[in-house]
């Protein structure tokens, strides 16, 4: 079996939590809402827009939490649109991707960004060949729901035990621990170390340098 690492996107490769704080910020606000504290949105970060909906306004009605999804979606199409969307990668992600590579993993992404946002952020970076399986919210339940490891494994001719999920969020954690696979955690990202860990990390790095000697 191939060994397979499937990383997250935002808060994992890229750091993006400009442009979602202002998109969930526009999404509110149309809405007649207060914005949530950045915090909470943080929080979110990882799930698909109706659960993340959900979480931060979960007395509201389903029809609302649709409708923020469309609006937040429409926001960052504007800012795109616009020039306006910033999704820098963390220092030292393209030499741990090539690292990797180099010690035989095949490498592949499960993100909560649709197939457009995915395919423009990777390409932006010169990264997306790097990459064998693409999972994203268009086609799957939301994390922690194991589908999108599920289908990376498959498409990657991978075992569980020859995966690894690497991401920033408990989301992230839970959605590898549900797929029998393995969770390595990261620091940089949008949540508190010790959500990782109690989520099922069996280790969190703290710098993408370290994320091959991190793989089992």
């Amino acid at each position: 079996m191939n060994k397979l690492a499937v990383f997250d996107c935002d808060g994992t490769l890229v750091d993006s939590q400009h442009n979602i704080v202002l998109c969930m910020n526009a999404a509110f606000d149309r809405a007649g809402l207060a914005p949530p504290p950045r915090a909470a949105t943080k929080a979110i970060v990882g799930l698909s827009l109706i659960p993340a909906m959900q979480a931060l306004v979960p007395d509201a009605p389903h029809d609302l939490h649709v409708q923020l999804a469309e609006d937040y979606k429409s926001a960052f199409q504007r800012m795109r649109g616009q020039g306006l969307v910033e999704e820098p990668l963390f220092e030292g992600i393209a030499e741990a991707l090539d690292a990797l590579e180099a010690e035989g993993w095949l490498l592949g992404v499960a993100t909560g960004k649709s197939d457009r946002g995915l395919d423009l952020c990777l390409r932006h970076h010169g990264l997306r060949d790097h990459f064998v399986t693409l999972q994203t919210a268009d086609r799957h339940p939301s994390k922690p729901h194991p589908s999108m490891i599920d289908l990376a494994m498959a498409e990657a001719g991978a075992a569980p035990e020859t995966t690894v999920m690497i991401g920033d969020t408990s989301f992230d954690m839970a959605m590898g621990v549900a797929a029998g696979a393995r969770s390595l955690g990261v620091s940089w990202g949008y949540h508190p170390v010790e959500e990782l860990w109690a989520a099922g990390a069996y280790h969190v790095a703290d710098h993408p340098d370290h994320l091959l000697e991190a793989m089992p």
